[in-house]
This record gives structure tokens, sequence and C-alpha cells, in this order.
């Protein structure tokens, strides 16, 4: 059931279908705040809760169950209902394959555009550094999130952008696992940071190379983090 945190989130998030109730956009809606950990693994989504704090019909939501359930978000239980996905740890090794190749390609894609910007992945860093100024962990966990969805940005495709908006709201579901303590998050701030110096000075080579052993070493913390649980 969703908390009642969850709950008023969901309320926030009304106005945003006044204009189309789709069920698109409103399995949009819930894939972000799955994102944000307002709906961790494991947990149950509820349809009667959340189709009244959005106002929206029952089978629409049943319709965007579907998307996010295509998406490997979330998984239907014969007589229990809809569930926030658990992962396996086949999942993470699956999923860190598909980040190397979609993130490294996108950053060898941008080295062959005459303009990239910047601000996104910039942006991400500040965010990172101002959460670990508050000792907000589950914040860092999202800017780095945004962080890696704007380095897939770089490379000027929708197609690659939308790939990696599913890739990391399943990346999402791991961090649980990592229970946002710093010990977790607050090394991979200092990397976000050098792959940044080096895209601003245009060497893309070394930033794909440090990406590649940033993702590698982040796959080896949640298969440890996964084992211990």
């Amino acid at each position: 059931m969703p908390t009642p945190a969850a709950e008023e989130a969901l309320a926030r998030d009304r106005p945003l279908l006044e204009r189309s109730g789709t069920a698109e956009r409103v399995a949009e809606i819930l894939r972000q705040r799955i994102t944000e950990g307002v709906f961790p693994p494991g947990s149950r989504l509820s349809e009667p809760s959340i189709s009244a704090a959005l106002g929206i019909s029952r089978n629409t939501l049943r319709e965007s169950f579907q998307l996010l359930a295509h998406e490997r978000l979330a998984v239907h239980e014969l007589n229990r209902g809809v569930f926030v996905r658990e992962l396996s740890a086949q999942d993470i090794s699956d999923l860190y394959v598909m980040r190397r190749v979609t993130e490294c390609g996108a950053l060898r894609r941008a080295a062959e555009l005459s303009t990239v910007d910047l601000s996104g992945v910039v942006d991400a860093v500040r965010q990172g550094r101002a959460a670990a100024a508050e000792g907000d962990w589950q914040a860092v966990g999202t800017a780095s999130i945004a962080f890696h969805q704007a380095l897939g940005d770089l490379a000027g495709s929708e197609r690659i952008s939308t790939t990696m908006r599913q890739v990391l709201a399943e990346t999402r579901l791991f961090f649980v696992l990592a229970e946002n303590t710093r010990a977790f998050f607050e090394p991979f701030l200092d990397r976000h940071e050098r792959i940044v110096r080096d895209l601003e000075r245009g060497r893309f080579g070394p930033a794909e190379t440090a990406l590649e052993k940033y993702l590698r070493d982040a796959e080896k913390q949640l298969l440890a983090a996964y084992d211990r649980r």
C-alpha cells in the first residue's frame, strides 16, 4: 500500500493530468515516483489509493501498470495485485551491460557532434554536491540518476534518451540495496566531476574510459550489497 507521503506526492501530480489523462502520462508519473524512491522495490501499487490520488479511472491505471510491467518496473502477482519489481543479481549484471553499451556509446556519438551542451551534466554534479552538503544521500542518488541521464542525452538522440530513462528507472530499484549511505554515494561524486572536467576539455575518450570503469565498479558494489542482503 502507498504510504501517506506517497499519496500526497501523487496528489501533487494530479494537475499534470488535467490536459491529458492517458495511461502513458500516468505511467510517466509513476515511473518518476519509482525513480525517486517514493515507491520502493516490493511495495504494492494499490489501485484504489493511486486512482483516487490522481483522479483517474481504474482502467486507465491498469493500462499504465501494463506499460510499467513492459518496462520491467512492475509485476502483477495473481490474486495479490501489482508490485514494484524486486531485482535479482542477474538483473543487476544484465542492466549494467546495457548501461555500459548505451552510456559509453552516447559519449562516442557526442564526440562526433559539432556542439555539445554540457549544462545538464554540470547541473547534476552541482545538485549532487548540494545534497551531500545537506547529508541527504537519497537526493544524492537522485542527482546521480540525473547525471547519467544527461550523459545519455549528449548523443542528441531521443531514442537513446528514452532508453536511458527506462534503464535508469530500473537502476534506481537497486539503490535500496545501498540504503542511501554516504559510504556508497560519496565516492561517485568525485567520479562525476572528473568525467565532467574531461568533457569540458573535449577529452571524450578519457571520459568514456572513466565512465566504463565507474559503471563496472558500481556493478560490483551493488552485487556485493545484494549478496549481503
